[in-house]
C-alpha cells in the first residue's frame, strides 16, 4: 500500500472507531462563587450537560468551594484568619446569599421562595441530581488548605481534591468551559 492509501484506511478505521465507541463531549466549569445566584447556573449547566449526555465536570475553587460544604458544619479553620471567613462566608446550598440585594439573607430567601413557587429545584437538589448523573464534583485542594476545610467538612461524595493544573488539563480537552 502507498502512503496515501495508508493514511485514507488508518482515517476510515478512526471514523470507525468514533462510530462504534464516540467519546462524549467534556464540559468544564469553574464554580468560584459561593453566591446563590452563580451557584444555581453551575449546577443548572452541569445537569443539563450531563443530561445532554456530556462527561461533566465542575473545579470548586475559592468561595465556590462552599457550595460542598455539609450544612451542619459551622466555623472551619484552624486559626483566626480562616474562622473569620467562614464566619462571613458560612457556605452550605441552604445558606449562601445573593451577590446583590441580599438584604442580610431576606433576598435569598425571597428567590428561593419564589423558586419554590415556580417549581424550580433548588442548589441542593441539583447538586444531588448531579451525582446521580455522573457529574464530577472536584474540590480544590489549594482553597481547602487556604481556608482550614477538611475534606470530612464536605458532603459525601466528591470526587477526590484536586489542583488547578487538573483542571486546566482538563479545560484544554473540553468543548465546553465556562468560568461562573
Amino acid at each position: 500500500m502507498t502512503t496515501s492509501e495508508e493514511r485514507l484506511q488508518e482515517s476510515s478505521e478512526e471514523a470507525l472507531l468514533q462510530a462504534v465507541d464516540p467519546q462524549p463531549e467534556k464540559m468544564v466549569l469553574i464554580a468560584a462563587s459561593g453566591d446563590l445566584d452563580k451557584a444555581w447556573p453551575v449546577m443548572i449547566l452541569a445537569t443539563t450537560g450531563a443530561a445532554y449526555g456530556m462527561d461533566v465536570t465542575v473545579f470548586f475553587t475559592f468561595w465556590g468551594l462552599g457550595i460542598l460544604k455539609r450544612h451542619d458544619v459551622g466555623v472551619t479553620g484552624d486559626d483566626w484568619r480562616q474562622r473569620l471567613m467562614s464566619a462571613f462566608k458560612k457556605g452550605s446550598p441552604e445558606s449562601l446569599g445573593l451577590s446583590t440585594m441580599n438584604f442580610g439573607g431576606l433576598g435569598a430567601k425571597m428567590m428561593k421562595d419564589l423558586a419554590d413557587e415556580k417549581k424550580v429545584a433548588s442548589v441542593q437538589e441539583l447538586l444531588e441530581l448531579a451525582q446521580d448523573m455522573g457529574v464530577k464534583l472536584w474540590p480544590c485542594q489549594m482553597t481547602m488548605d487556604l481556608m482550614g476545610i477538611d475534606r470530612s467538612e464536605m458532603i459525601p461524595g466528591l470526587d477526590d481534591p484536586k489542583g488547578a493544573g487538573s483542571a486546566i488539563s482538563l479545560m484544554k480537552e473540553a468543548s465546553i468551559s465556562l468560568f461562573i
